[in-house]
């Protein structure tokens, strides 16, 4: 069973039953139907802490992933953690659906490139 909690610290309004049906249908199409998600819509402040402690970048961006156990073998009855995704409305704009794939992407283990841009194209066709 795939759980997927939803936080919206943003100050906006954002289609949370739409993100979460769209990580749903990623998810289970890359294979991962078990496993707990975070999505999280964030305000730029926030969104450019994060990215300078992660990253030590002094600004905002459109998304961030925090992987926790990836997709390798967990030990059994242990349940599996893919992590976060974090948003920024405020950068996003009203097309977040391409950064909440990129950042699932992440969590899955893609890397930037084109293998990953063809499974982006992929989930937004």
């Amino acid at each position: 069973m795939l759980e997927i909690e939803v936080s919206n610290r943003s100050g906006t309004t954002v289609d949370e039953a739409g993100a979460v049906a769209l990580a749903r249908h990623v998810l289970a199409t890359e294979g991962m139907r078990d496993g707990e998600l975070g999505i999280a819509f964030i305000a730029p402040e926030e969104m450019r802490a994060l990215k300078h402690e992660h990253l030590g970048i002094d600004e905002p961006t459109d998304v961030l992933s925090f992987p926790i156990d990836g997709v390798g073998p967990l030990p059994d009855g242990e349940p599996r953690a893919l992590g976060d995704v974090v948003l920024c409305p405020a950068v996003v704009g009203d097309d977040w659906r391409r950064p909440l794939v990129h950042g699932l992407l992440h969590l899955l283990g893609h890397e930037h490139g084109t293998a990953m841009e063809a499974r982006e194209r992929v989930h937004l066709s």
